[in-house]
């Protein structure tokens, strides 16, 4: 299991709310290793632009060398499995600006995939009804949300495992946990 990683680094922040490198991030966690070259061609992105923009998330080991995969001077890249989290209650203004912006490029994402698996569902036999849904809310102090946090993260990390070990029958199916406290006053029973 991967032990979770904050990042409360302004310069890992600003690193990872980079709009070009959450794609790229996206693309090589769907895809598994690529080039700098094979990333422009996906992303509609110049190799030296990707190129740089790699060395960036290698810096902060957000992505890491695949030295096997190596010929010559061609590079090949991953993304490394990692339970990367923000700060809880970022104090810095810049920070949470930063935070929130990650979250919002992330959300949208989310929101890009979904629509995608929406127009391409007819193509995927019997997954297209494979989408478990459930919308709730609950009542919680601060100290229990983390612990919920905590409880689902530890029973995602269950589930996950490496390509190598995947049955030939899986697929890889998107999952997201997103809570906020409803806006507007504490309502009390």
């Amino acid at each position: 299991m991967v032990a979770p990683r904050e990042i409360s680094d302004v310069d890992e922040l600003r690193t990872l709310a980079h709009p070009l490198r959450q794609r790229i991030l996206r693309h090589l966690g769907q895809h598994g290793p690529a080039t700098a070259s094979t990333l422009g061609k996906a992303l509609g992105e110049s190799s030296g632009a990707t190129s740089y923009h790699l060395r960036m998330l290698a810096k902060h080991a957000f992505v890491e060398e695949v030295p096997e995969r190596a010929h010559g001077r061609e590079r090949w890249w991953r993304a490394p499995v990692q339970d990367l989290r923000g700060p809880r209650a970022p104090a810095d203004p810049e920070v949470r600006t930063l935070v929130d912006q990650l979250r919002q490029l992330k959300l949208a994402a989310d929101q890009e995939l979904f629509d995608e698996f929406l127009a391409r569902r007819s193509e995927l036999g019997e997954w297209a009804d494979a989408l478990p849904h459930s919308r709730g809310s609950v009542r919680l102090t601060l100290p229990e949300l983390h612990e919920f946090f905590d409880e689902y993260m530890a029973l995602l990390k269950r589930y996950q495992r490496p390509v190598d070990e995947t049955p030939a029958d899986a697929r890889h199916v998107a999952v997201r946990f997103f809570a906020f406290p409803v806006p507007g006053p504490a309502d009390r029973p």
